[in-house]
């Protein structure tokens, strides 16, 4: 309520200088009817008493109360009063979350059930349902910093690697939140829509206090840091794998313990923390500063257009506007009968009349759902077909979303015609829709990263031996070259290994768990670190 009455203000102001001539009128009215004051000058006020007569009656609502209260709310109507801005079409009106988990081996703590680490994944699951089809991106931490999952809205695939993660996963122990914090920052940097990094740990090491501060004194950094503190002050022993405990040096097993009071200090440094609870005020916390941080940048972006919020009030000056149609003001309810017969469809009418039909267009009736997140009704009230198809995509219908997207020939219709393509596994057409976006609209970025991630998936046709043989022979000497033919007695040369290529291969050819993907797709990411 608070951002709100700060925000308020009027596009056109100078019309609330008719605020200033609706006492005057109502005062000169008020002088005209006076009765007395009118003929004093013809009769002597002692005769003037006994000829005047005064109705005793109650106070009447009259034409002159109604005028200057007429006059009062279409002053303010026409004065533009706003307080938020509008969204532009097609950008997204969530805000977008990366996830910075901690799998440093104190995450195996048993101090919370089952750990610390299984804890984490059942909250953040929680959080995605908030969200609701808000952007997430996904990194894990330890010694090392490496992203699981860019920015997505599927759900089903970020609950899979999320099921997947284990503190076993990381080449190396330890933990650098500084180092995650700058890999987080380098990601966003590119990200036209102002994000939030959510920190979920047990524990920000001292050495990493110093950048998470510098991060919220920048003052051109866009982005909102939170902290969600992962366990409890009493501790617990850290599991170790076997069903064991971690020990120390002599045996004993250690002990981790959330540090409550270095929380406090970061959010007396303006780092918004807070640690994990049993119900889901965490969760709603968490999504709060998420999507306040979104409103309040939004606001302060010149480019948006404040959003006009006067013709609100035409439903109040229509209201008290029915009752001036008569002198004396006598309502005739057999009137006012008759224009609900007008309104109301006739028996014939097929469709079944409502409310929203009188005041808001049917587009404006579908944002309306599609804001509340009733995308199905949303889509049966849209006429504009992106919007339609905007709708029907997010229920999941992405063949019916085709066919809306398809009423349309801009840049934005094949567009989301190649995003539901993609999401229907016809990834050789999705490609063809990106490229026709691109032909409308060449420099378009997320049109052309898109078209770059469905070619790569799209499957390639199997080669054939001899062009097997024939690209052996042509090889080049920064790559490497698996013997397939080993049986046959050939051996393949020992050639430099370039770790870029190889990691190419590992994502085409992987057919594993999640886990072991990632195990894989990590090492090799400390190996180019140490070796870049």
């Amino acid at each position: 309520m608070k951002e709100w009455w700060s925000a308020l203000h009027f596009l056109r102001p100078q019309w609330l200088w008719v605020l200033a001539a609706a006492p005057v009128i109502y005062f000169l009215h008020h002088v005209r009817d006076d009765v007395r004051a009118r003929w004093s000058r013809y009769i002597e006020p002692s005769l003037l008493d006994h000829l005047i007569v005064t109705q005793k009656s109650r106070w009447r609502f009259r034409p002159i109360h109604m005028a200057c209260l007429l006059m009062l709310i279409g002053a303010v109507a026409a004065a533009g009063p706003t307080w938020k801005r509008e969204q532009p079409p097609f950008t997204e009106d969530k805000a977008p979350l990366v996830i910075a988990l901690d799998l440093s081996p104190t995450m195996d703590a048993i101090d919370v059930d089952p750990t610390r680490l299984e804890r984490a994944k059942m909250k953040l699951r929680d959080l995605l349902k908030v969200r609701n089809g808000g952007r997430t991106a996904l990194f894990v931490y330890a010694g090392t910093t490496h992203m699981v999952l860019p920015f997505t809205t599927d759900f089903s695939l970020f609950d899979l690697y999320l099921s997947s993660l284990s503190t076993s996963l990381m080449p190396e122990s330890g933990k650098d939140s500084a180092k995650a914090l700058q890999t987080i920052e380098d990601f966003l940097k590119d990200e036209p829509v102002p994000g939030t990094i959510l920190f979920v740990t047990d524990g920000i090491e001292p050495r990493s206090v110093a950048a998470f501060r510098q991060f919220v004194v920048q003052r051109n950094n866009p982005d909102e840091l939170l902290v969600l503190g992962v366990g409890t002050s009493r501790g617990g022993p850290v599991r170790a794998a076997g069903n064991k405990f971690l020990t120390d040096d002599f045996g004993r097993r250690v002990y981790s313990k959330l540090d409550v009071g270095q929380l406090r200090m970061l959010n007396s440094a303006g780092i918004a923390s807070a640690t994990m609870t049993l119900n889901d005020d965490d969760i709603h916390w968490v999504q709060r500063h998420v999507q306040h941080h979104l409103d309040v940048l939004q606001q302060r972006d010149s480019k948006m257009r404040w959003i006009d919020e006067g013709y609100w009030l035409s439903i109040p000056i229509c209201a008290i506007a029915m009752f001036w149609f008569r002198k004396g003001w006598v309502v005739r309810w057999v009137s006012v009968a008759l224009v609900f017969l007008f309104l109301l469809p006739g028996c014939h009418a097929q469709t079944r009349f409502s409310w929203m039909d009188v005041w808001l267009t049917h587009d404006q009736q579908g944002r309306y759902y599609y804001e509340q997140g009733d995308y199905r009704k949303a889509a049966d009230r849209f006429d504009d077909p992106l919007w339609k198809g905007l709708a029907l995509a997010r229920t999941g219908d992405y063949e019916a979303a085709l066919d809306a997207f398809a009423l349309s020939d801009s840049a934005e219709a094949w567009y989301d015609q190649g995003d539901a393509l993609a999401h229907l596994g016809r990834y050789a057409d999705a490609a063809q829709a990106f490229q026709q976006a691109l032909a409308r609209h060449p420099s378009w970025q997320e049109a052309q990263e898109n078209l770059a991630l469905v070619e790569s998936l799209i499957p390639k046709p199997p080669k054939k031996k001899d062009e097997e043989e024939e690209e052996a022979t042509n090889l080049p000497p920064d790559q490497i070259k698996f013997d397939e033919k080993g049986k046959q007695g050939k051996k393949a040369a020992q050639v430099a290994l370039d770790p870029k290529k190889m990691e190419e291969i590992w994502m085409r050819n992987i057919q594993t768990t999640p886990a072991d993907f990632l195990r894989r797709r990590f090492a090799m990411q400390a190996v180019q670190e140490r070796h870049p």
